[in-house]
C-alpha cells in the first residue's frame, strides 16, 4: 500500500526520524485546518445572518480581524453584526469601518452562526446570549480550546488576521484596500512590531501581499505607535518609578490610585510591560496593574525562550508564548509574590541552560 510518508528507518539518525515525525504532524495539522476552513465556508454559504465577536478588552488583532471578517461577509452578501463587550480602543478607531463595532453585554439573534475570534472559551468574549448559537471558533493562541461546533486553531499563525486572510481566499473574497489595512494592523500588533517568535518568512510574505493591496506600513505604524495620550506618558512615568530587576527577570507595577491620578484608561496600560522586557539581559518581564476591586491584572512578556503563556495558563489566563496575561487575586504585594514564584524557577532554568 502506498503511504504518503515513509515509515522512519530504525537505524536512521535520530534527527532524521524527528524531522520525518515533524513532517507528518505538519501534514496532519494542515489537513485538519483545510477541513475546518471548508466547513466554515460551507456554513457561511448556507447562512444569512452572522455575529462576529472577539475577546473582551479587544486589541489590534481582535479589532482588525473582526472588521476584516465583517467586510468579507458583506462581500458575500451576508449580514454581519460586529459586537464586543468593551469598546474599541482609541488607537484603533481610525481603522476602516471601526464604528461598525458595537459594544454590548448581551447579543440577541437570530443568527445562523457566531464567529468568535481568538477566544479560548465563551467566557473570554464576556457576552451573554452566545450559549445557544452555532459557534465557529477561530484562534491561534497556545491556550486555544475546542469549545465550538467548528474549531480552527493554528498555533503557527502570527495573528488571527492571518487566518482570516486564508478564510477570505477559501471563500473567494476580494482583498480590498480597507481589508488590507485591517489585516496589516493585526499582523503588526500581534507580532509586537515583528519582534515576537511567531514572526517568520510567511509573516513578511503576508505583509508584502497586504502592502501591495493598499495597506500603508508607515502610516499604520505611526497611527499605532505614535499616537500616545498624555495620560499614558504620565502613567508610564509612575510605572517606571517602580521598576525592579533581578538578573534576567524584571517587573514594574501601578496602583489603582496611579490610574485615577493620571486620568488614564485601561488601554493606556497597553505596552508598558515592553519597557521592562527590552532591558539588555532581561529575558522575561511582568507588569502588574491593580484593579478597582483590588484584583491584579498581569501582563507577561519574554524574548523567546521562556513560554509565558504556560505560566499565564497556570494562573487562569493564556496568550502567546512570548506575550500572555491573566488576572489574580490581590492585594498587589500578594500578586507580585505569586507571579515571581512562578517566574523565578523558569528564568533560573533558562539562565543555567546553554544558549
Amino acid at each position: 500500500m502506498n503511504r504518503p510518508f515513509p515509515e522512519p528507518d530504525a537505524d536512521a539518525a535520530p534527527d532524521a526520524n524527528l524531522r520525518a515525525a515533524e513532517v507528518r504532524r505538519a501534514a496532519g495539522a494542515e489537513a485538519l485546518a483545510a477541513d475546518a476552513v471548508a466547513r466554515i465556508v460551507e456554513v457561511i454559504g448556507r447562512g444569512e445572518r452572522f455575529l462576529v465577536t472577539s475577546h473582551c478588552r479587544p486589541d489590534g488583532d481582535a479589532v482588525g480581524s473582526m472588521l476584516a471578517v465583517g467586510m468579507l461577509l458583506e462581500q458575500l452578501g451576508k449580514h454581519a453584526d460586529l459586537v464586543t463587550a468593551d469598546r474599541v480602543p482609541l488607537v484603533y478607531r481610525g481603522l476602516p469601518h471601526a464604528s461598525s463595532i458595537r459594544a454590548a453585554m448581551r447579543v440577541h439573534g437570530p443568527y445562523d452562526a457566531a464567529i468568535l475570534l481568538e477566544c479560548d472559551g465563551l467566557e473570554r468574549a464576556r457576552l451573554k446570549g452566545l450559549e445557544d448559537l452555532f459557534l465557529i471558533n477561530i484562534d491561534h493562541h497556545l491556550s486555544g480550546r475546542d469549545f465550538g461546533h467548528i474549531n480552527w486553531i493554528d498555533h503557527q499563525a502570527a495573528s488571527v488576521g492571518e487566518m482570516v486572510n486564508r478564510l477570505r481566499k477559501a471563500a473567494g473574497g476580494a482583498l480590498t484596500r480597507e481589508m488590507a489595512v485591517c489585516l496589516y494592523t493585526t499582523l503588526l500588533t500581534d507580532t509586537g512590531g515583528f519582534c515576537y517568535g511567531s514572526t517568520n518568512a510567511s509573516t513578511f510574505a503576508l505583509a508584502h501581499e497586504l502592502a501591495l493591496a493598499g495597506a500603508d506600513p508607515v502610516r499604520i505604524a505611526q497611527d499605532i505607535y505614535f499616537s500616545t495620550t498624555a495620560a499614558k506618558i504620565l502613567l508610564l512615568g509612575a510605572a517606571l518609578s517602580t521598576l525592579k530587576r533581578e538578573g534576567r527577570l524584571a517587573w514594574l507595577w501601578i496602583t489603582h490610585q496611579d490610574m485615577v491620578r493620571t486620568c488614564a484608561t485601561e488601554e493606556d496600560c497597553e505596552g508598558i510591560v515592553n519597557y521592562a522586557v527590552c532591558i539588555t539581559g532581561v529575558e522575561a518581564a511582568v507588569f502588574l496593574r491593580e484593579l478597582p476591586e483590588r484584583r491584579v491584572r498581569l501582563s507577561l512578556r519574554s524574548k523567546g525562550r521562556i513560554n509565558v503563556a504556560a505560566i499565564a495558563e497556570r494562573l487562569g489566563g493564556g496568550g502567546h508564548e512570548n506575550a500572555a496575561g491573566c488576572t489574580v487575586e490581590g492585594p498587589l504585594t500578594r500578586a507580585l509574590d505569586e507571579i515571581l514564584a512562578e517566574l523565578r524557577p523558569v528564568v533560573g532554568d533558562f539562565a543555567a541552560s546553554p544558549r
